[in-house]
């Protein structure tokens, strides 16, 4: 049976105030001006508001390289704040939503935002440090940022789901809302880190998605982070990443399902050892031979509804069959494992199915409850080739040309 992946609607998340950071300009006895970020709108250089004890060093400036009033503020700005004759000993940057995260150098020479800046934001700044005579000096300020619809923002949705265990062909797969053209400046701030560490790659499929892999399936039992460190950030044609995202996920037993459409059978693997073999049917017929190469199980359902007209096909050959059980997605094109009683004279003999895997129900619930997203099938006998990108069909591309598909 074919069923086509439901459509993907747009929606957008509320865009969250995430903490951020700021810096501002601060003296005592002169004024530090013209440290402007470009294109942060207007800004004042009349004297700062400063409040010092004792009698601090005429040299003791605190510098922020954002101007105190400014407007506009671009959100991919990085906030900081470097002091000249003084030690910063507390900086703290913060918006009616929270404050936002940096770090004082060793040194004390310096100040450092950990995140960029959310648009159409007040951010309050406040800096204090110690002279080298050991005076205290203060200053505050604020700036504004400038105002971005949801329209000018690209949202990350990320899978596998954060905590999820997956099979050891997942991919880690993001895709945005809103298309990216600064793929090179996203891509810098898109980790990826395993334990134990494995090599892998970027490859972008679309300018609205990109995927990563290892080199090899996932090792088992591998603990993966995902940051997506993208709030923020140019996405070129005005557009800015909306938000950062923050996933980890476990790597479970290696699952790897071998379907041989000659012989009819598929031979169940767990960690290299051969747990069954399940007698098949495959697609054979003119326009729905089973695709070969490569497949990555990408969703699960007890229960689901395959009608044939949602994929073309009509007249003699159509089908309407409510309730198929232990039914679990290949491709976008509807290619599914599942439970086909209605054909179990068939498996392990011939191929009488429209493209998908039928089996028998004892077989397919008991391989329905082993299987993880992410698990792999790999599918042989037919000439009909597994296309790239139907599906998690990252395994079917050289690791050569999977490189090539880096922005970096």
């Amino acid at each position: 049976m074919l069923v086509p992946l439901p459509g993907r609607s747009r929606s957008r998340a509320p865009l969250g105030l995430a903490a951020l950071s700021v810096c501002v300009l601060a003296l005592t006895g002169c004024e530090a001006a013209g440290d402007v970020i470009p294109g942060a709108g207007s800004g004042s250089s009349d004297e700062p508001t400063a409040e010092t004890s004792g009698v601090a060093s005429e040299r003791a400036v605190l510098r922020t390289n954002v101007k105190r009033g400014a407007t506009d503020v671009p959100v991919d700005t990085l906030v900081k704040v470097s002091a000249t004759a003084a030690t910063l000993t507390e900086v703290a940057v913060t918006h009616p939503g929270g404050t936002l995260p940096g770090r004082i150098a060793d040194d004390g020479a310096s100040w450092t935002a950990g995140d960029r800046l959310d648009p159409g934001v007040t951010y309050a700044v406040k800096v204090t440090g110690e002279a080298e005579d050991g005076s205290t000096v203060r200053t505050s300020s604020q700036f504004t940022t400038q105002a971005l619809t949801l329209d000018q923002q690209t949202y990350p949705s990320v899978a596998p789901l954060d905590g999820e265990t997956v099979g050891v062909g997942m991919p880690v797969v993001v895709t945005f809302d809103i298309p990216v053209t600064d793929k090179s400046g996203f891509e810098r701030n898109m980790h990826v880190e395993a334990e134990p560490a494995q090599p892998g790659t970027w490859h972008w499929v679309s300018d609205t998605e990109a995927h990563w892999r290892p080199k090899q399936y996932w090792q088992a039992g591998t603990d993966v982070s995902v940051d997506i460190d993208v709030n923020g950030v140019d996405a070129g044609a005005g557009i800015y990443g909306q938000e950062d995202r923050e996933i980890d996920f476990e790597v479970g037993d290696a699952h790897v399902y071998e379907v041989d459409a000659q012989t009819h059978d598929m031979k169940v693997f767990e960690n290299g050892q051969l747990l069954r073999t399940i007698p098949i049917t495959t697609g054979e017929q003119p326009d729905y031979t089973t695709r070969s190469g490569v497949k990555v199980i990408m969703e699960k359902f007890d229960a689901k509804r395959m009608n044939s007209e949602t994929v073309g096909i009509t007249g003699a050959e159509a089908y309407d069959i409510d309730n198929v059980q232990w039914a679990m997605r290949l491709t976008y094109s509807g290619e599914f494992i599942h439970a086909a009683p209605w054909s179990v004279g068939s498996q392990g003999h011939a191929n009488v199915s429209h493209g998908c895997t039928g089996m028998s129900t004892e077989n397919a619930a008991w391989l329905y409850a082993m299987t993880l997203r992410g698990d792999v099938v790999e599918y042989t006998g037919t000439d009909r080739p597994m296309e790239p990108y139907n599906g998690y069909g990252d395994w079917n591309i050289a690791w050569s040309e999977y490189q090539g598909g880096s922005a970096l």
